[in-house]
């Protein structure tokens, strides 16, 4: 199998397979209770917060667990809004992840109105937009640090001046960066930010949320006061346990990950620019991730490209996997060069896993394809 869907979902690390079976078999008690073998996983729990907290340079205090990245978004957008119910306008981008557009769309049910910053034909948005849009009704602002589908990394740090300068909340949807890039959030001032334990080789189910000191917050999940009352709910032991491990192993080789898996992905992109001329590029010409090439072959439509390739188990995608059911071609790429490229367009995410070897599968695997089409 060569596997390069990786902005998808990443194979759990076996490391974390490892601890989190363990902590399924051996350790499963409830950490809330007040006897000792609670305390242990109680204990567990907080040495992976202080883990997961190291991958972003925060307090320990600061980082809540939840279900997934799109709970973290959701928990996020409640608390901003709910702190300030006289202000209804938000504003994000118009390439966001699926569940930020959904979570939008549904506060627009609900009187709010929303803007949606348009991108160029690069996929990066214009920061003087941004600032012109915010008024005294604005409430939050929520930009992605790393586009799912093309890898465009947005200018987070300016995005932060300005909702500082305005004082206006800002919330961050990290999940793509989280691992790929250095995240420093002592430098860089956000209210809240969004990741997701299995981008980075933890399990599904599992995700987690900063919320910076002092923040508004009212709680998304009521229960039991778990989480010093940020969100209720039985404590998924055995699966945070497997994402303090995956957020250690993470931040041990985020140099690497940096170097070479930028490496072999320029591979591709230069390869593939000698053996198919009719090739072009989403989002090169910005600054990006290291792992994503979103391309398209002008005159194919990427679905007979992804449906070829499974035949032979090599796997890429067309955009985000939480969208796969939606018909329409990616929103994404519509925003940046219209609809008849959306419909082209093909998504290839590396891992450290990636080889040579997968790379050059791809590309003959490619060519033949675009020999029967």
């Amino acid at each position: 199998m060569i596997y390069l869907d990786n902005n998808a979902t990443t194979q759990v690390h076996p490391e974390v397979l490892d601890i989190v079976n363990y902590y399924l078999k051996e350790h499963w008690g409830n950490p809330n209770s007040s006897y000792s073998f609670g305390e242990r996983e109680k204990n567990a729990i907080e040495n992976a917060r202080t883990a997961v907290a190291n991958l972003v340079n925060a307090n320990s205090s600061e980082m809540i667990f939840t279900s997934c990245a799109t709970e973290s978004n959701n928990t996020a957008f409640f608390a901003a809004t709910q702190s300030a119910k006289n202000k209804k306008h938000v504003i994000t981008s118009a390439v966001e992840h699926s569940s930020v557009m959904s979570i939008c769309k549904n506060l627009e049910k609900h009187g709010y109105k929303v803007t949606y910053l348009r991108v160029n034909e690069d996929g990066m948005l214009d920061i003087n937009e941004l600032e012109d849009s915010i008024s005294d009704d604005t409430c939050l602002i929520s930009i992605m640090w790393a586009n799912n589908e093309t890898g465009v990394l947005f200018p987070i740090r300016e995005v932060s001046e300005i909702c500082q300068r305005k004082k206006v909340l800002f919330h961050c949807d990290a999940v793509q960066a989280i691992g790929k890039i250095p995240i420093d959030l002592e430098e860089i001032s956000i209210d809240y930010l969004s990741l997701s334990g299995h981008k980075i080789g933890a399990p599904k189910g599992i995700g987690a949320l900063y919320i910076r000191k002092g923040v508004p917050f009212s709680t998304f999940m009521i229960g039991g006061g778990q989480e010093s009352g940020y969100r209720g709910g039985t404590y998924n032991t055995a699966f945070i346990v497997g994402l303090g491990k995956a957020s250690e192993l993470t931040l041990s080789q985020i140099n690497a990950y940096g170097q070479d898996v930028k490496i072999l992905r320029d591979y591709f992109e230069d390869k593939i620019v000698e053996l198919i001329p009719s090739v072009y590029f989403n989002g090169k010409n910005s600054s990006r991730i290291p792992n994503t090439s979103n391309i398209g072959i002008s005159g194919i439509d990427s679905d007979i490209i992804i449906n070829y390739l499974s035949q032979f188990d090599i796997f890429i995608s067309s955009g985000s996997a939480c969208s796969s059911q939606v018909i329409e071609p990616s929103h994404v790429i519509q925003a940046m060069k219209g609809y008849d490229k959306a419909t082209e367009a093909l998504r290839i995410s590396l891992s450290l896993n990636a080889t040579h070897n997968h790379i050059d599968g791809l590309l003959e695997n490619l060519k033949k394809c675009l020999i029967l089409a």
